[in-house]
Parts: C-alpha cells; structure tokens; sequence
C-alpha cells in the first residue's frame, strides 16, 4: 500500500464517519494527527480498533503536555498503530484544567499505565479509570512536577530539603 494511500484511508475514513466530532487533520512527513472533541474520543478510538480498513490494534503511548498559559491548558496524545496494517495515526484532545477525559482503556486494556502517568505527571483526570492513582510519585505528594507551573527544584519539604518554599494560600 502506497503512502498517499494509507494517508488517504487514515483521513478520509474518519472524516467521513465522524465530520462534526474532528476539529482538525493535519498531516507532516507522512504522519496523520488528529485533532478530536473530548466527547468523542471513546466512539473515535472504537471505531479506530474496529474498522477493517484501519484495525488500529496497537495502543504505542498516551502523552500529556502542559501548554500553559494557553487555554485549554493541557493536550492528551494518543499514539497508535495498525501492526496488521502498517500504519500509524496521531490523535489530540484539548482539556482545561479540573476537566477529565474518557478513559480508553475499555479499548485498550495498555492504556491503563499511560494514563496513570498522565495523571501523577499532570493532574489530568480520566473517567472510568480502573484504577487511577500514583504511579512514581509518593501518595502524599502534593503537585504535579511536569506542569509549567511546578518549580524546577520541587517543593521543600521531607524529601527534598533544597526545595522551594510553599506559597500559603489564605
């Protein structure tokens, strides 16, 4: 299968199913990203798994970036692959921060670390998590050191006596 041809299917089929839900496509050095209501990301990421044409079997991560101080906050990625296929495709949610996205890992069972690291990294919350909670950070702590906002030594405190003082809110 040419390039322009699994470019062509990994656009078009889901264009064609989900026009309103698919905010933006685009499409750099042979790789295709979308960008996706956070309504949708569950019924997207089904039908992805399920279409013969793409059978995107393959769940390789979930990112999370802080773009702060833009609005909405935070972008979910989702990276996934067809090994059947061949082919890979991108997608993107946008959440503001104290949203939560759907989980997938009802879809994809590997989904279930990512998004744990997601959260600890992040803050970012997703609904029907079997289990979310910490995954490198004590249960304790308190931040979460990937934000922009977090300082770059942590917070001072049992673990980290070269930390910088927390601000006390009134």
């Amino acid at each position: 299968m040419t390039s322009d041809r699994k470019e062509s299917i990994l656009i078009d089929n889901l264009k064609q199913r989900f026009e309103d839900e698919i905010i933006a496509t685009s499409l750099f050095k042979d790789e295709v990203t979308h960008l996706v209501s956070k309504p949708a990301l569950v019924s997207i990421c089904g039908f992805l798994k399920t279409d013969p044409a793409l059978q995107m079997n393959y769940l390789v991560d979930v990112i999370g970036v802080d773009y702060s101080p833009a609005s909405p906050r935070f972008e979910v990625v989702y990276h996934l692959y067809s090994i059947p296929q061949r082919h890979r495709i991108r997608l993107k949610v946008k959440v503001e921060e104290g949203e939560s996205l759907p989980s997938v890992t009802a879809i994809w069972p590997a989904a279930d670390f990512p998004e744990r690291e997601a959260y600890d990294m992040y803050g970012i919350f997703f609904d029907n998590h079997p289990n979310l909670k910490r995954i490198y950070m004590p249960h304790d702590w308190e931040g979460f050191p990937l934000r922009k906002d977090y300082p770059l030594r942590g917070y001072k405190d049992q673990y980290n006596p070269f930390g910088e003082e927390k601000e006390e809110l009134l």
